[in-house]
């Protein structure tokens, strides 16, 4: 349902929605079950996606039963994801064109993903956009992952607005949980594998950050496509 009143201020996800990430875990994710004889089937992909590391991590060794431990799968992940990262990480389409656009608008953005911060600033490192938000919220400053509401009603404290005056962009049905369950103005943007999940109660499923109903949501004008 959209509101009539404009957001205040708009909250991004991080993975697999403003970069590809999602796409480079479901490949370290299939690298470390196959090292183990097991795959990675899109059942265990999705009850994964947009939780954070260690509960992810504890779900796929539930999942198969495996010997390992977490933190022997956490340093295995960071092997195979340093290769990656240096290799194919890029940003997802419209995101540059719509930060543009809402600092053009004066609308604070924050960053609250359920990525740790090494991880975090790294990859916004990769492209210096940490600059561009108010603040970036990640797991170390929540007691409960998504889909909790936890992350994005810190956000809305940190912003000093309600949750609803804040709009969320979220490419999982965990993070639309979560920023539903706060009482923001949610968005789904999915890709790939996030495609089939069930995104009850977003307010609109966007074909991307450059879709022009998010914008017109956004109360910004659409960007020109040659600047997609």
């Amino acid at each position: 349902m959209f509101r009539n009143s404009k957001p205040k201020a708009v909250v991004f996800d991080l993975d697999g929605l403003m970069f590809n990430t999602e796409d480079l875990y479901q490949d370290v994710g299939s690298e470390l079950l196959r090292r183990r004889g097991k795959d990675f089937g899109a059942d265990l992909v999705d009850a994964m996606m947009g939780r954070p590391a260690d509960v992810s991590l504890q779900l796929m060794i539930e999942w198969h039963g495996l010997d390992s431990t977490v933190d022997q799968l956490a340093a295995e992940t960071d092997e195979i994801f340093a290769t990656l990262l240096d290799e194919r990480l890029a940003v997802m389409p419209g995101l540059l064109p719509l930060l543009a656009k809402l600092e053009e608008a004066g609308l604070p953005k924050a960053i609250a993903t359920s990525s740790g911060p090494d991880f975090v600033g790294k990859v916004l490192g990769k492209f210096d956009l940490a600059r561009r938000f108010k603040f970036v919220l990640t797991c170390d400053d929540i007691s409960h992952g998504k889909p909790h509401p936890e992350i994005y009603l810190l956000a809305a404290r940190r912003f000093g607005f309600e949750p609803r005056e804040l709009l969320v962009l979220e490419d999982s049905q965990n993070g639309c949980r979560s920023a539903i369950a706060a009482g923001t103005l949610t968005v789904a943007v999915p890709a790939g594998h996030s495609r089939r999940h069930d995104f009850s109660g977003a307010a609109l499923i966007a074909d991307s950050l450059a879709d022009a109903r998010l914008w017109a949501l956004l109360g910004i004008e659409p960007a020109s496509a040659s600047a997609l």
